[in-house]
């Protein structure tokens, strides 16, 4: 589908419930995924509002462009809020985007409009990296068990066919799971330096959480530098698990060779992974891994395990990238890229072609189709201009009405 068709049908009345949006400090590529994905949708002509949590400097209600945020609860209580908003404005929405992280806000309970359920990995073997026993426990049943039951109506969109396997291996039907890749904004980086051959700089960019197992990227560091010693790691994203990666890296003395960054802004994302040789995801599971297409457009080849799920989709293995089974071959996979500029160039130059094939525009066309096709339309035409969201005499945003909790 293209934006050169006839017609657009009449905009849908959606609501997004997730659990963060790009503005919380630990936002990820989830978060990316979403406000993509809803400012096109908005962009269109459709009626989005987007419940999700609280945080720092939040407001409780926000119009941003044509879209409503509504946010209310933390990290746990957004969930019982987003289900709470759902049941009370059931009549106020033509169809729900549940978005799942771990669990779904369990929208299709309110007895309102159809859901399409967006679930970017299954959290298997998260759950006891993050809980105790009794919670792990919970949590994965939530996940694999009482989740597929209830929304066994719902319709499926799945950022990868790895993570389309795993819901199938939980007892969701592939017959309705859609896979939807994320799309990619191309990164425009200010200067690059990777080809330096006296400062090797490597970079990971995430949330600061145990799964990402960035213990390993520092110990990547202490292993290659006594074969490379101007070799540094910059760490980009925040979360939680910093402190204990700072401790990490003085335990094993390279305190002076790994940087925290922070929560960075786009332009200095760009900069970090177009001044790297390599961009680093040692998680141990990623619905797709955004970020390394992201690294892709500025030419910067990543290394990740094979067993993450997404990776073995977002990275052609031995191509724009290196997909490892061990931390052994992790870390010497790294190290062949950085001390090997003829490899590092060729896996650069693929990863660059690689990511032009992904786009926002496309990611939206699809997730629009399954929006529609949940309510009865069907397939669609575009028009050659995005539609106009209804605005009031004074030109200002028209939101749909809803009940706002604080």
């Amino acid at each position: 589908m293209n934006d050169s068709a006839a017609f657009r049908p009449t905009p849908l009345r959606i609501l997004v419930t997730s659990w963060r949006d790009v503005g919380h400090p630990e936002a990820g590529g989830a978060e990316v995924f979403l406000e993509e994905v809803t400012s096109r949708l908005a962009d269109r002509g459709h009626h989005v509002t987007v419940v999700t949590a609280r945080y720092p400097g939040s407001l409780p209600s926000q119009a941003r462009g044509d879209r409503l945020f509504v946010r209310s609860g933390g990290r746990y209580s957004v969930y019982p809020r987003g289900f709470l908003h759902a049941a009370r404005n059931r009549r106020n929405y033509d169809v729900v985007l549940d978005i799942a992280n771990g669990v779904p806000f369990w929208t299709p309970l309110t007895a309102g409009a159809p859901v399409v359920c967006v679930v970017h990995h299954v959290h298997r073997e998260q759950w006891a990296e993050v809980f105790k026993s009794a919670p792990s426990k919970l949590g994965w049943w939530l996940e694999s068990v009482a989740a597929p039951k209830i929304y066994r109506n719902s319709s499926y969109l799945a950022v990868s066919e790895a993570t389309k396997a795993e819901l199938a291996n939980i007892g969701v039907d592939p017959r309705r799971v859609k896979v939807v890749y994320s799309g990619v904004e191309a990164l425009t980086p200010e200067k690059r330096l990777h080809d330096n051959l006296h400062e090797v700089r490597m970079v990971s960019v995430g949330r600061l959480v145990p799964h990402k197992r960035l213990e390993i990227a520092i110990r990547t560091v202490k292993e290659l530098s006594s074969q490379v010693p101007e070799v540094s790691l910059t760490i980009a994203g925040g979360g939680y698990w910093e402190e204990e990666l700072r401790t990490f890296a003085a335990s094993i003395g390279v305190t002076d060779r790994v940087r925290f960054a922070g929560v960075v802004s786009e332009q200095e994302k760009a900069n970090l992974l177009a001044e790297a040789s390599v961009h680093l995801m040692p998680s141990l599971k990623e619905g797709w891994g955004l970020v390394i297409i992201e690294a892709g457009t500025v030419g910067t080849p990543s290394v990740a395990f094979r067993s993450a799920g997404g990776t073995a989709e977002s990275i052609i293995d031995g191509q724009t990238g290196v997909l490892a089974d061990t931390e052994a071959e992790f870390i010497e996979a790294v190290r062949s890229i950085v001390t090997k500029r003829e490899l590092r160039e060729s896996l650069g130059a693929n990863a660059l072609r690689h990511s032009g094939q992904f786009n926002w525009s496309a990611t939206t066309d699809a997730i629009e189709e399954s929006l529609l096709a949940k309510v009865g339309l069907g397939p669609i035409k575009t028009s050659a201009a995005p539609r106009q969201r209804p605005r009031s005499k004074s030109g200002k945003f028209r939101a749909t009405r809803v009940q706002i909790d604080d």
